[in-house]
């Protein structure tokens, strides 16, 4: 956790059963005067077994404390790799043969200013700017980004990576055609960062966060649902002839349907979403 205080405060952290009967962890802490925010890291120790137990961060002295990023987590965690293995676990036993990320509506947004952007949610956890995604109503502080999909959600769980970019297109506004080039180069890079030698500028960034081999990304989907936008063919032919120079082993993805008619546009697959018009689970094909 990262914490705050002008007090001299005795704090503690502790594990509690729900209904206060017994503390099954705890550990304390003398603050003295912290102007700045300043990273404090304890460890809980169980005692006991309690089934809905609760983290709890008290004082006995009147005072005032600034929280942020506010973490309990194992010590002993997937690969080292900061993730619960009990839920790795259960992601291997589903065995995915490929994964997309960041998703579908996540990566574009309702407005381009709350789109996704991989450049602020890699580094340490607590140095990301966090975004709204506001399709779905909830602010994320991205602790899951680029870097943890490429490393665990594909590399660890032997899934292949499938990277959704945006390629300026949004629900409700998009990046004229003449302001294109500086997000196509932002992709460049997105790619030079999975696939990039460890002396390449944006793989060196991955390599000092301790994957200095390159991640092996042959899948990049263009946009996401975006054919439905007649300016969609231009937007992507952008991002189709850059990638395809810089990297042609890579295989991109149309979001337009090819089955029925010929596609206007080259593409190696196309990714078409079939929502029923009932609860039911979302189908995604993925045909080539």
């Amino acid at each position: 956790m990262y914490l705050r205080s002008p007090e001299h405060l005795n704090f503690t952290a502790s594990l509690t059963c729900s209904n206060g009967s017994q503390i099954v962890a705890s550990a304390s802490i003398q603050l003295t005067g912290l102007s700045n925010w300043t990273k404090i890291e304890l460890q809980l120790l169980a005692q006991g077994t309690c089934r809905s137990s609760r983290l709890e961060l008290t004082t006995l002295n009147r005072g005032i404390i600034w929280l942020d990023q506010v973490s309990l987590m194992p010590s002993d965690t997937h690969k080292g790799h900061g993730f619960r293995k009990e839920l790795i676990s259960m992601l291997l036993d589903l065995r995915p043969r490929f994964l997309r990320f960041p998703g579908g509506c996540f990566v574009e947004g309702e407005w381009l200013i709350n789109a996704f952007r991989w450049k602020e949610i890699i580094g340490p956890w607590e140095q990301r700017p966090g975004h709204f995604g506001d399709v779905w109503h909830y602010w994320t502080d991205d602790g899951l980004g680029y870097y943890e999909f490429l490393q665990v959600l594909a590399e660890d769980l032997d899934a292949t990576p499938i990277w959704v970019v945006n390629i300026g297109i949004s629900h409700h506004d998009k990046i004229n055609i003449s302001d294109i080039a500086p997000l196509v180069e932002d992709i460049l890079d997105s790619l030079e960062f999975a696939k990039g030698s460890a002396e390449s500028k944006w793989g060196s960034v991955r390599a000092s966060m301790g994957h200095p081999e390159p991640f092996l990304v042959k899948y990049v989907a263009l946009g996401n649902e975006d054919c439905v936008f007649s300016f969609y063919r231009e937007h992507y032919l952008e991002f189709y002839t850059a990638i395809k120079e810089a990297y042609p082993d890579i295989q991109i993805i149309s979001n337009c349907v090819g089955s029925r008619v010929r596609l206007d546009h080259p593409a190696d697959l196309y990714d078409f979403h079939v929502k029923p018009l009932t609860l039911s689970p979302v189908l995604w094909l993925v045909f080539s």
